[in-house]
């Protein structure tokens, strides 16, 4: 196991794990989060072999909510 120590807020580390999903690269963490265990399942599921950038645009796409 690798660790390596960060600042991560309390309202983060207080969503449960099943509702978030993780990406990381040699410079960045990037953490996503949902309503429900079935949705990031299928975004894990649909973004597999993607980018960053991909993903951010998929999660944008179909999960984050509108902004009217």
């Amino acid at each position: 196991m690798i660790c390596i120590p960060v600042d991560v807020p309390q309202s983060v580390c207080e969503i449960d794990d099943e509702l978030k999903a993780i990406y990381h690269s040699k410079d960045t963490v990037c953490i996503w989060v949902f309503q429900t265990r079935t949705d990031r399942n299928r975004f894990m599921d649909e973004t597999i072999g993607m980018s960053k950038a991909e993903r951010q645009a998929y999660f944008d796409q179909h999960f984050a909510p509108s902004i009217a």
